[in-house]
């Protein structure tokens, strides 16, 4: 298929099934990049931020044992690892040079400065060619280092989630892809047991771009379960996939129940009640789970045939329901709301380019007011649907807004506290993207401005925090600080019209600012509002 030949495969070939082996990317090595970044291990300050942001997950750290350093090729680099719990371990970030793109985005985001010389950082492009073999070779020897433990890992930080293997890899989105940097850290995080719906546009294409597909596996053979299904219905298809799951769980506990004379009170009674909350809980409910398969296979009834084929839905799972904003703010929101109003403990991620990228740059409801864009050539003349805003009135929806590349730490939070919700979650993501018009390299920092010019007010809904008496609504980011024409104008899409239309634009950038400002105080007076007024309110109306 990949050399085009793939007419002359007969149907007989095809998986029956419809299924397609994971974690083939790996094998295309596509050797576009003319530059590629290289790693200077003495002005590295180990932050993870050049890990966290590249697009295809070819720059990847780890921490070992200086043991393993055994056999290394000469070329690779090491330094004394900066962790409190890995005290006399080794360091290193390493690229994958035949998988890169060089979109640079890692090189902007690095904070850390060579002392000799200010203009370099402790990541910096260089020419591909020269240094193709070596890299090639250091990078195969990097993969075969082990993964540290995820029990020994703070989540929480970007600094220790970038040790952990991405399971999202090598995609063939745009390079500097501002979408795929969160598919990855959903990866990350849940990869091992999360179940992905995934609405047709770019996610769909570089996510299973057949014959190849980026979604892989780790080292136990765990990874994500992707499947594609229309524009329309994607919600509704992965709320199917959560109704599916809980009947399987329903039905396993049941059949537990009636074999626990035959399996043991207290491995059942444990596999019903474990605490699955942290990467502790998930290991030793695998452990319970294995334990529970090889008494199932000594008993070998047909109740025990049934329960092991639905063993392993008793280990925790994470539903996913993800797409871009084509998807969720237009043609797919009708779903979309009604599976936030159904209170599922369902996760949707949004990944927000305000524009409708996979099929030529359409205008969207996600389009804010002044960009041009398809069937908006003039700007657009209506402001953006905020749909953080309208989730929220249902009042039992965990809602975040997050960008990346301006508050990375917040990003992590959001993810984290999404997936243990219980109920219906949604993440709108700020994903820069090639329509907007301007060097993606930039678009970490482009991110940085959107939320200092209050056009992506950083925020987090968390009904939870309506039991202890708090305001589920926090705000992460301050007060606009940037003159609002300073981020548009830094896009195409805004600057196009200034030049065409300066009266127009002008006229568009004033009631954008007024957008802007209006929304911003809404989310502030709402997150001041003490809880004790609404309670008080309430009471009095009882």
């Amino acid at each position: 298929m990949i050399a085009g030949e793939g007419d002359s495969l007969p149907v007989s070939a095809m998986p029956p099934d419809g299924t397609f082996p994971s974690g083939t990317t790996r094998w295309e090595k596509r050797n576009i990049a003319l530059q590629i970044p290289v790693w200077d291990p003495d002005t590295c300050i180990q932050c993870g931020k050049c890990v966290s942001v590249c697009p295809h997950a070819v720059i990847r750290s780890n921490v070992y044992s200086s043991e393993r350093l055994s056999g290394a090729p000469a070329s690779f680099k090491s330094t004394q690892a900066r962790w409190r719990q890995f005290e006399g371990m080794r360091f290193t970030v390493q690229v994958s040079p035949e998988d890169c793109t060089g979109c640079a985005l890692c090189v902007q985001v690095c904070p850390a400065k060579n002392k000799k010389e200010p203009r370099l950082r402790a990541i910096n492009m260089a020419p591909q060619a020269p240094i193709r073999k070596l890299e090639a070779d250091n990078w195969g020897f990097f993969l075969s280092l082990p993964e540290p433990d995820r029990r020994e890992l703070d989540l929480s930080r970007i600094k220790d989630v970038q040790l952990l293997k991405p399971l999202f890899e090598f995609s063939g989105a745009c390079a500097g892809c501002g979408e795929t940097p969160y598919l990855k850290l959903l990866s990350q995080l849940f990869g091992d047991r999360i179940w992905i719906a995934n609405a047709t546009g770019c996610s769909s294409i570089y996510g299973g771009n057949l014959p190849t597909a980026s979604w892989a596996s780790n080292e136990e053979g765990r990874g994500p379960a992707w499947s594609n299904s229309l524009f329309e219905d994607n919600a509704e298809f992965g709320l199917g996939m959560r109704l599916a799951l809980d009947k399987q769980i329903e039905q396993a506990q049941e059949l537990l129940v009636g074999l626990s004379p035959a399996i043991g009170e207290d491995l059942v009674s444990a596999l019903i009640q474990a605490d699955q909350s942290t990467e502790a809980g998930l290991r030793k409910q695998r452990e319970r789970v294995e334990a529970l398969k090889g008494r199932l296979k000594e008993l070998g009834t047909p109740g025990a045939r049934a329960l092991s084929s639905l063993a392993d839905v008793l280990v925790r799972k994470s539903v996913w329901i993800v797409g871009g904003d084509g998807w969720a703010y237009d043609i797919g929101f009708g779903g979309l709301d009604h599976v936030l109003a159904l209170g599922r403990d369902v996760n949707i991620l949004v990944l927000d380019t305000e524009v409708y990228s996979n099929t030529g740059g359409q205008m969207s409801k996600a389009t804010p007011r002044g960009a041009v864009a398809k069937f908006a050539a003039g700007g657009k003349s209506t402001p953006k649907k905020d749909l953080a805003m309208m989730a929220m009135t249902y009042g039992s929806v965990y809602i975040a807004r997050v960008a990346l590349g301006a508050n990375d730490g917040q990003t992590v939070k959001a993810f984290r506290e999404a997936e243990a919700y219980p109920g219906s979650s949604l993440i709108i993501s700020y994903s820069h993207c090639v329509a907007q018009g301007y060097d993606l390299a930039y678009g970490m920092e482009q991110q940085k401005a959107a939320v200092l010019s209050g056009h992506w007010p950083l925020l987090r809904y968390n009904p939870n925090l309506l039991e202890e008496g708090k305001n589920p609504l926090q705000l992460d980011s301050k007060p606009p600080t940037l003159p609002l024409e300073k981020y548009l104008y830094n896009e195409t899409r805004y600057s196009m019209l200034a030049l065409s239309n300066p009266e127009a634009a002008k006229r568009l950038l004033q009631l954008a600012r007024k957008d802007t400002m209006v929304r911003w105080r809404l989310y502030q007076h709402w997150a001041a509002m003490p809880v004790e007024e609404g309670e008080k309110d309430r009471k009095e109306m009882e």
